[in-house]
Order: C-alpha cells, then structure tokens, then sequence
C-alpha cells in the first residue's frame, strides 16, 4: 500500500512536471508567435512606407522634367526677346565714333 501510495506521487509530480514543461513550451511558442506577428507587421509596414516614398520619388522626377522642359522654353523665349531687342545688341563703338 505504502508502495502504491510512493508511486502515485511520484506519477503526480511527473504529470505536474510535465505539464509545466509543456506549458513553458506553451508560453514560450505563443512569445515567439507573437515576436514573429509583430515583425510581420513591421516588415509591412515598410513596404508600404517604400512604396510611399517610391511613389513619391516618381512624382518629383515628373514633376522635374516638366520645369526642365518650361525652364527651356523660357530661355528660348528671352534669348529670342534679346535678340529682337536693340536694347541688347551689340554695339559697334568704333563706327560710332566716326
């Protein structure tokens, strides 16, 4: 009886042990799970913050060559300005001074 009594226990503690064990595993599957989410979900969130900032990079380099473009046409515009312009044409000062 004394015997049967010794065992019992020692099942018990072996059960309670392996359930503590297995809820360690437990506890320790669910942090990681939970690292693993939170990692996830910033990966994520980088990708769109990159896309975000790609999109962004397209729009400026749009909007780059448009003022290129106008800053282009600007200039031809004044140099045809000072050309037809007395204002700006060169002066021969020998002649004047005949």
């Amino acid at each position: 009886h004394l015997s049967r009594t010794r065992s019992s226990k020692v099942e018990r503690a072996r059960s309670t042990m392996m359930n503590a064990d297995m809820d360690a595993v437990e506890a320790e599957n669910q942090v990681e799970l939970e690292e693993k989410t939170r990692l996830i979900n910033q990966v994520l969130e980088l990708q769109h913050t990159l896309e975000d900032l790609s999109a962004r990079v397209d729009a400026v380099k749009e909007e780059n060559l448009k003022l290129k473009s106008e800053n282009q046409v600007l200039g031809q515009y004044i140099e045809n300005l000072m050309s037809a312009s007395s204002v700006f044409q060169t002066t021969d000062t020998k002649s004047k001074r005949k």
